[in-house]
């Protein structure tokens, strides 16, 4: 019967945080109304960006070639 009480008692503190909520998006939805209906439109999805396989080689190239110029020169300056 304990298990039954401590359901009963979080399903109202839901309840409760679920009505906060609802008033909280109500407003929201009320100021996106007075701003317009420009703010309240959905989000669209936005694309990931791809790049090609020759873009990412080059670029590993670039980045291999900073790193040993890099440690090169702390090399240098090391020895």
């Amino acid at each position: 019967m304990k298990i039954l009480a401590a359901i009963k008692r979080e399903q109202k503190k839901l309840e409760k945080q679920l009505g906060k909520l609802q008033h909280q998006l109500n407003g929201v939805r009320a100021a996106a109304e007075a701003l317009g209906h420009s703010a309240s439109k959905e989000l669209k999805v936005v694309k990931k960006r791809v790049l090609s396989a020759a873009a990412r080689a080059r670029i590993g190239r670039a980045t291999k070639k900073r790193w040993a110029k890099f440690r090169a020169l702390k090399k240098k300056v090391a020895g």
